[in-house]
């Protein structure tokens, strides 16, 4: 149950005086439906008014508050034309200017031989003093309420400034004093005052330092929406550990012939990865682990032990690609390694259907399968494992939160399933601690021995020809090319258009040595193209959407990325690391557009000095913002109001690790600070955390 305390921050923005239906619909539209949602929806500019006496020149362009005389309204008799009323202030001329005003409401307003007090942008119209639609007209008694700061609020079409203003006038006076939650030295430190006074400061600015995300006002509340995570994920990850799982040991019997089937030994990071990953499995609770490896670091192969160990122990295992392509690429390389320890393994995808689909569910719940391959068709409900003991989802953002767990719910009711989740999208600290901080983490930061740098060059598109025509000699030499268009506009079918176009100008310089692959080509067609790549049927393949050349081509060695300023830095690292990975060197060359913005050439400069996926990564953040990092939408990623992961970084582990603290401390949240801690997870709405608290 939410506190009583704050109740009133729950109530519909409609019970504000003068938000009727459509106002409220606009609102929750924009901020939310809460009173809450309101006080969260903080200012993003400033107005500030000069109180003038007199007009003068150096006035121009400012917004000032004046006292004017009314002489005379000018009513336009064309429509088009603006209507005038002829003030004076102090003696001086002042037109005030209206367009498609009414006469009967401007008299009313501005009645002419009174005073008024106004306020508005000085304009100078031919040589003459002149203000358009002023934003306060009032009577001279009531110039208060015309503030000299004025904040200026995010807004959507059908909503004004004067509505937020108003609202704020009914709700701010009325903010609860809630009991503090922040650790005292901290506030101390960090010059930070109370949650009210936080917000009272943050919605009243009167200088343009008070939107620096450092401002203490508003450090202070991002602070807070990042506890309220760090403490809701670490009580999700507690409760995780809680749940018994399952001590799948194994004797190492079936691991020892796997890995002296390799033909290269195991990196120093695979190997702790391993280790960290084993324990975790051989642990009496169940794993949520994630596993970090950057573009061609070895994660399949870790994953690939992870599974047998699970298998050793007479249990089934299960890995899940986002994509058919990367489903039968999992497929091909862990199935002969797999089958060389005796095991037998299965790909299950949208496309096996009748018969052969029926035949393969009634081996799975028989248990005559070890491992089991494949895409979002292993959700359905007919796929019954006889016992799953570990699942592996690789590249996790691309599934949410939900989908991990209906896959872990496919194992035995007592004991639970081992989730491994894998990512080659290298994840900044700050990003991994949010959006994946309910996880343990392995990372492998490092390669395998003998992988050679990829030559990385940025080229002017107008040189295209070119490149295209200094392809021949790979191709002589039986090397594979990806070329990959630009993304148009967010539009499938322009990056198909574009895609064909490039595909028609290739085809007419090499023939047959060129393919197409699309979006919008059905499954099989799209395998098929790609199956002459992996072949050499076809030398160039020419490709839209990043996921779709997500494949390992040993033979692949030229990456040509089109419009490569209008790919995100992560991006265009993974496309890279498709080529060179069969002992050959590869070269990406980025074809940009002349002239580059100073972010797209800061981007491309990243991508030629260092090959180091993380710090690629920290960059891509630090430039772009982690919603387009992660793609907000589809990553998990809690999305924040008041906190921002590239100004507020530094107070992402500070948060996560008060909340560690607090919960060694007192699991249960009962004492005081505790309880104030209760409060914050209700206020941030995280109240699904609650039922996570330690029962003992």
């Amino acid at each position: 149950m939410r506190p009583e305390i704050l109740y009133s921050l729950f109530y519909p923005v409609s019970k504000l005086a003068g938000i009727g239906p459509r106002l409220a619909g606009l609102i929750e539209k924009l901020a939310g439906p809460n009173i809450v949602d309101l006080v969260w929806h903080l200012p993003s500019g400033l107005v500030t008014r000069h109180l003038a006496a007199a007009l003068t020149p150096d006035l121009i362009e400012q917004n000032v508050l004046l006292t004017i005389e009314v002489i005379r309204h000018s009513p336009s008799q064309n429509r088009r034309a603006p209507y005038r009323i002829a003030c004076a202030v102090n003696g001086e001329p002042l037109t005030l200017v209206y367009f498609n005003g009414r006469e009967d409401y401007l008299r009313r307003l501005l009645p002419e031989g009174q005073s008024r007090k106004i306020s508005g942008r000085l304009e100078d119209y031919n040589g003459a003093y002149q203000m358009t639609h002023p934003d306060h007209v009032v009577k001279m008694d009531e110039v208060d309420t015309i503030p000299l700061f004025e904040p200026v609020y995010p807004l959507t079409a059908g909503l004004t400034n004067q509505t937020f203003i108003k609202a704020d006038r009914q709700f701010l006076p009325a903010l609860p004093d809630l009991p503090e939650w922040n650790d005292k030295p901290l506030l101390a430190r960090e010059k930070w005052s109370s949650w009210k006074d936080s917000l009272l400061t943050a919605h009243a600015p009167t200088k343009v330092e008070d939107f620096d995300r450092d401002n203490p006002a508003r450090a202070r509340l991002a602070y807070d929406e990042l506890l309220a995570n760090q403490l809701a994920l670490e009580l999700v990850r507690r409760s995780m550990k809680r749940k018994p799982g399952r001590a799948l040991v194994g004797d190492g019997s079936l691991r020892d012939r796997i890995s002296g089937s390799l033909p290269f030994s195991l990196t120093p990071a695979q190997t702790v990865a391993l280790a960290e990953i084993a324990g975790d499995i051989a642990g009496s609770h169940r794993m949520l682990r994630l596993l970090q490896g950057d573009v061609g670091s070895g994660k399949t192969v870790v994953a690939l032990l992870a599974m047998v160990q699970a298998v050793e122990a007479g249990a089934q295992a299960t890995l899940m690609a986002p994509t058919e392509i990367l489903a039968r690429q999992h497929f091909r390389a862990i199935e002969p390694l797999a089958e060389a320890a005796g095991l037998k393994t299965m790909l299950i995808t949208g496309r096996l259907k009748g018969k052969k689909r029926e035949a393969a569910l009634i081996e799975l719940a028989a248990g005559t399968v070890d491992i089991v391959i494949g895409t979002h068709a292993l959700f359905q409900d007919d796929v019954i494992f006889h016992d799953l003991g570990l699942a592996v989802i690789d590249e996790q953002h691309r599934f949410g939160v939900h989908q991990r767990l209906a896959l872990s719910a496919k194992g035995r009711k007592n004991g639970g399933v081992d989730v491994l989740v894998m990512t080659a999208t290298p994840i900044p600290r700050t990003l991994a601690l949010t959006a994946y901080g309910d996880m343990d983490v392995s990372v492998i930061a490092e390669k395998p021995p003998g992988r050679k740098p990829v030559d990385t060059r940025a080229i002017d598109l107008g040189r295209l020809d070119d490149v295209a025509n200094g392809l021949k000699r790979k191709l002589a030499a039986g090397e594979r090319i990806y070329w990959v268009c630009p993304l148009v506009e967010e539009s499938d079918v322009l990056d198909v258009a574009a895609a064909e176009e490039r595909f028609i100008y290739l085809k007419g310089l090499y023939g047959d040595q060129v393919g197409l692959i699309h979006g919008r080509m059905k499954a099989e067609a799209k395998d098929e193209t790609m199956q002459r790549f992996i072949d050499g049927d076809i030398q160039i393949l020419v490709a839209t959407t990043v996921i779709e050349v997500g494949v390992d081509v040993p033979e692949a060695t030229v990456m040509v990325i089109e419009h490569a300023e209008r790919f995100g830095l992560a991006q265009l690292h993974q496309l890279r690391g498709r080529v060179g990975r069969g002992g050959l060197a590869g070269t990406c060359l980025l074809l940009y557009v002349a002239p580059l913005g100073e972010m797209q050439k800061a981007r491309l400069g990243i991508l030629r000095e260092t090959e180091d996926g993380f710090r690629i990564a920290e960059e891509d953040l630090r430039l772009r913002g982690a919603g387009e990092l992660l793609g907000t939408r589809q990553s998990g990623l809690p999305e924040f109001r008041l906190a921002d992961l590239q100004a507020h970084s530094r107070l992402v582990p500070i948060a996560r690790d008060d909340a560690r603290l607090i919960l060694e401390k007192d699991g249960k949240l009962e004492s005081a600070r505790g309880k104030a801690l209760r409060v914050l997870l209700y206020l941030f709405e995280r109240d699904n955390a609650i039922q996570y608290l330690s029962s003992g």
